[in-house]
C-alpha cells in the first residue's frame, strides 16, 4: 500500500499517512512505514511474548454516554478501562463532560448543569463495573474558566460528596485547560480501586 492510500482506522475515515517530511520520519523510525512509504504490518514486540500483559477491558454504558469512537469525528480512546490486580480492580476513566448517549454535548453555556452531567456519567461508568464513588481514589478537574466557574465548581463538588457521604475526599487536582470541544466547560478524569467482589 502506498503512503497516499493510507490505512483506515476502525469506524473512521481517518487515514494513516503521512501529511509531511517530518511526520513521515517520524513514523518510519517507529516502523509504521518503510523507507519506500509502504505500511508495514505491526510486529508485536517479543517482550509480549515472554510475559503476559495485565488484561484490561472497556467499559461501555451506551444508555447514558457513546464511545468517542463513534463520534461523527472519532477519537480514539475508551471511556474507561478496568484491570485486575490479584484482589483488587483498578479503573480508569477518561476525561468525561457534558455528553449524552449520541455524543452530543448538552447544556451549553450552563456550567452547574454541565458539572452534574459529568457527575453523572461517571457515575453510570462507576456502576457498570459494579464500583462507586466511595471507590474513586483521585480526580484530576479540568475547567475551561477557573477564574470564573470555580467556585460553582466546588460548591457542586462538595455538596455532591457530602450527599455521597465521601470519607476520605478523593485526591483532586483543578487545571485550567482549553478542552476538546469549545462548548465543553468542565471536564473530569478519574482512578478507582475497589476489591474483587466488594460492593
Amino acid at each position: 500500500m502506498s503512503e497516499h492510500s493510507g490505512v483506515m482506522m476502525r469506524n473512521s475515515d481517518v487515514e494513516l499517512r503521512p501529511q509531511s517530511p517530518a511526520e513521515q520520519d517520524e513514523m518510519e523510525r517507529l516502523g509504521i512505514l518503510s523507507l519506500t512509504g509502504d505500511i508495514n504490518g505491526y510486529a508485536r514486540p517479543a517482550v509480549h511474548d515472554a510475559r503476559a500483559p495485565i488484561e484490561q477491558r472497556a467499559v461501555h454504558i451506551p444508555d447514558v454516554l457513546n464511545e468517542a469512537y463513534d463520534y461523527s469525528r472519532p477519537s480514539s480512546f475508551s471511556r474507561a478501562t478496568v484491570m485486575q490486580f490479584g484482589d483488587y480492580r483498578l479503573m480508569l476513566i477518561s476525561g468525561t463532560a457534558s455528553v449524552d448517549e449520541h455524543g452530543f454535548t448538552i447544556y451549553e453555556g450552563d456550567f452547574r448543569a454541565q458539572c452534574w452531567r459529568t457527575y453523572r456519567n461517571i457515575t453510570n461508568l462507576l456502576a457498570a463495573e459494579n464500583m462507586s464513588w466511595h471507590d474513586i481514589v483521585r480526580t484530576t478537574c479540568y475547567l475551561r474558566d477557573i477564574e470564573r466557574d470555580y467556585k460553582d465548581f466546588n460548591d457542586i463538588r462538595t455538596a455532591f460528596f457530602e450527599w455521597m457521604e465521601l470519607i476520605p475526599l478523593p485526591a483532586s487536582t483543578g487545571i485550567q485547560a482549553r478542552l476538546c470541544r469549545d462548548d465543553l466547560l468542565v471536564e473530569m478524569e478519574a482512578i478507582a480501586i475497589a476489591r474483587v467482589g466488594s460492593r
